[in-house]
């Protein structure tokens, strides 16, 4: 098992998916020992002097007027995370929580924030145990931060709240806490706030988002690619020359996935020469670059904003070198929100042009010589009719939900926190469009696979030779109709997996 230092530095991007999906171990440095030491000293001293500190000495939001005894001040802090564990519905991933305590757990270590080393500890217990916290996927508006789900996490901290079952269900925490060793902590001043105010739910979905999509957005050339093959198509629109006359980075990297993907190709070259063949293939076909490239351009913005906010602190106050504790608005999520709305957006039109070319291979006025619905006997059987009717159905709750979050702020706290990100609606409705997005391309991967072999005896390109190897064990070949859910779900898990991309770069070099 990898292990990953916290230190009063940024975490990588790797680091987060290593802990939220691999289950590292995390180990505090002695350098993020001593930044929290000195920010808690700073707080000590506040404490000592009795100067009104917002979150120290006073209430929160709305009530950051109001003095509050120092004899009061720990039950402050337990009262604030009680009061703001306030969320429902289903219970978020595991892989979300942890990647949330990770990044809760890197911004008290940064020095900033004022906490003791023992409430950085008691995360990192959690975490080592495989201990996740039950947090429901609503409760946040992305500023002051991921308030309800942080102080989910927060309550478990405490020995209360609830704990994530395998199963997806929950158990009190307390003793869940007692089996593993761990005592809950008692909160000192600052402590409570520190724990709750920020990004980490919205950033650590984003982090795993950006993950994913940098391996599905190649998997969307390949499938293209593969339905290019299959439907007949021209490989002359991918030449990089004519990506160099509009030099959108993206746009070229996809262009020389497909191009690189079609070579050496009977299907191919079957055609080349064909007067009768269309001179100009359909959108979906021709600009499958233009599309796949420009989200990838999407994918580079979101990656350049989650690494700056991997770099950067969004507690409030923060706790300054100098002695000074300021109140700061780096919690609001709007970079973020922006980044995951705009990844929505891209995500799901690589679906939904993925969808039109499963539409294509499967009609049989525009396939070019293939059966209806790629059934060898079309009537009796439907081949993959209803598998593009589900694919349909996908395409249109992406485009709902890529409307995007970040424009629908609401009030609260009584008109304090009057303008919200809801960056954490906008990454949770991302997630989902990644999901529907493996389904859309397990779709086409299955149709392009069974288009190409109804053109045997030509003999594919080798990248279409590997999915067929590997398509072929789950999906047969086509023939009669067969229960196809289970089918579409093993495709998925084959698109989803590096497996399949590797064999197919070792068939065929690299690809972006």
């Amino acid at each position: 098992m990898s292990t990953v230092h916290i230190k009063p530095v940024p975490v990588t991007p790797e680091a987060v998916i290593a802990v939220a999906r691999e289950h590292a171990r995390v180990v505090i440095d002695a350098e993020a020992r001593e930044a929290m030491a000195a920010s808690r000293a700073i707080v000590d001293a506040i404490e000592r002097e009795g100067r009104p500190v917002y979150g120290v000495s006073t209430g929160f939001g709305a009530l950051a007027n109001t003095f509050v005894e120092p004899e009061r001040r720990a039950e402050l802090q337990h009262a604030l995370i009680r009061s703001h564990a306030a969320g429902v519905g289903e219970p978020m991933p595991e892989e979300v929580v942890r990647a949330m305590m990770l990044l809760r757990l890197r911004s008290l270590a940064m020095g900033r924030s004022g906490v003791r080393p023992q409430v950085a500890d008691a995360l990192a217990a959690l975490l080592n145990a495989d201990i996740t916290p039950w947090v429901p996927r609503h409760g946040s508006l992305g500023a002051s931060g991921d308030l309800a789900p942080l102080a989910h996490c927060a309550l478990v901290l405490l020995g209360e709240g609830w704990v994530l079952e395998a199963d997806g269900g929950r158990v009190d925490a307390a003793p869940v806490l007692e089996r593993a060793g761990i005592a809950p902590i008692t909160l000192s001043s600052k402590e409570g706030l520190a724990l709750i105010n920020g990004t980490d739910g919205m950033l650590g979905m984003l982090v795993l988002a950006v993950a994913d999509l940098r391996h599905l957005f190649t998997m969307a050339d390949v499938c293209a690619a593969l339905s290019n093959e299959a439907m007949l198509g021209s490989d002359r629109p991918f030449q990089p020359e004519l990506h160099e006359i509009r030099p959108q980075p993206g746009q070229a990297k996809s262009a020389a996935n497909m191009h690189k993907l079609l070579q050496d190709s009977e299907v191919m070259d079957s055609h080349r020469n064909d007067l009768a063949h269309a001179v100009q293939d359909a959108y979906s076909m021709r600009c499958a670059p233009q599309v796949a490239g420009a989200a990838r351009d999407v994918l580079a913005y979101a990656e350049t904003v989650a690494a700056q906010e991997l770099r950067s602190i969004v507690d409030n106050p923060v706790v300054m070198p100098d002695g000074r504790v300021e109140s700061t608005g780096n919690f609001h999520g709007a970079p973020l929100g922006y980044a995951a709305d705009f990844l929505g957006i891209a995500a799901a039109d690589v679906g939904s042009i993925s969808e039109r070319r499963v539409d294509r291979l499967l009609d049989v006025t525009r396939n070019r010589g293939l059966p209806a619905f790629l059934s060898p006997d079309p009537g009796v059987n439907s081949g993959l009719m209803i598998a593009q009717y589900t694919a349909a159905g996908i395409v249109a709750e992406n485009r709902r939900l890529a409307a995007p979050a970040s424009v629908d702020s609401v009030p609260t706290s009584g008109m304090q926190e009057d303008h919200v990100s809801m960056g954490w609606a906008a990454a949770c409705k991302l997630r989902t469009i990644i999901d529907n997005l493996g389904t859309l391309l397990a779709v086409e991967l299955l149709a392009g696979v069974q288009g190409l072999q109804l053109r045997q005896p030509l003999i594919p390109s080798p990248a279409a030779r590997v999915a067929i190897a590997a398509v072929g064990p789950i999906a047969g070949k086509p023939g009669p109709d067969q229960f196809m859910a289970p089918v579409i779900e093993q495709v998925k898990h084959l698109v989803g997996s590096p497996i399949l991309r590797s064999e197919i770069e070792t068939a065929v070099g690299s690809l972006h």
